[in-house]
């Protein structure tokens, strides 16, 4: 899942210190899943913007606020269609994406984030979310044992470790484990050591950020006339 976390109340109420209606907008997928912009985290952010508000002189400020299920989805946004216009500002606390989607929708409105979107990532435990995936464009965990170098290296190594690493323990990091570690472990406990005797070619860094804009165009999923081609 896509994990973020929230932005300051003070950082939230500079971006809307120009506005007099606002809308929160929650959504209901990922950033509900790590506990920063579902229905919930909105109620208190809501409520906190509020007494924020009045504190600072502004109680006039009208503040309310909405969760739709995705804000990824253009077909989600339509919840919010009659709604949303209504605001002069609307403040996302969806990922980059969501922010993004919304902005595109309405035109005519200040849409600000509301979260900071950090990585891709999982719960590793109560509170605790790790990076697993960059989105690189080109999935290598076939290569290394399932175990990402560019997520969990933190010098992103495709051909063994560093040498830095003491007692399993990164060197940038002594809290983080040794990711190359972690693929021999898993490697030899998996019997596919033989792996990793084989030099890993240099990683193509195009089909990631570094190459500009991305797209996913699935043609067998176009409709015919709207797709790609039309």
């Amino acid at each position: 899942m896509i994990v973020a976390d929230r932005k300051d109340i003070r950082e939230i109420r500079e971006m809307i210190k120009d506005h007099e209606k606002v809308l929160l907008v929650g959504c209901g997928t990922c950033v509900t899943v790590c506990l920063a912009g579902g229905e919930r985290e909105v109620g208190i952010l809501g409520s906190a913007l509020r007494m924020s508000l009045k504190l600072a002189g502004r109680g006039g400020v009208t503040v309310d606020e909405c969760t739709i299920e995705r804000q990824c989805e253009d077909a989600f946004i339509d919840a919010l269609a009659g709604q949303g216009s209504k605001y002069d500002a609307i403040v996302s606390f969806g990922c980059g994406a969501g922010v993004q989607a919304l902005a595109g929708r309405f035109p005519k409105t200040a849409v600000y984030p509301g979260l900071n979107t950090q990585f891709i990532g999982i719960l590793e435990a109560q509170g605790v979310w790790a990076e697993k995936c960059a989105g690189c464009g080109d999935c290598r965990l076939g290569e290394f044992a399932g175990i990402c170098p560019i997520t969990r290296c933190s010098k992103r190594m495709f051909n063994g470790p560093c040498g830095g690493s003491r007692e399993g323990k990164c060197e940038v990091r002594e809290e983080r484990d040794c990711a190359w570690q972690l693929i021999y472990d898993r490697a030899k406990e998996t019997g596919t050591l033989e792996k990793l005797e084989k030099i890993a070619a240099p990683h193509d860094w195009s089909k990631g950020q570094d190459g500009g804009p991305r797209k996913v165009i699935r043609e067998d999923q176009c409709i015919a006339g709207l797709g790609p081609k039309a």
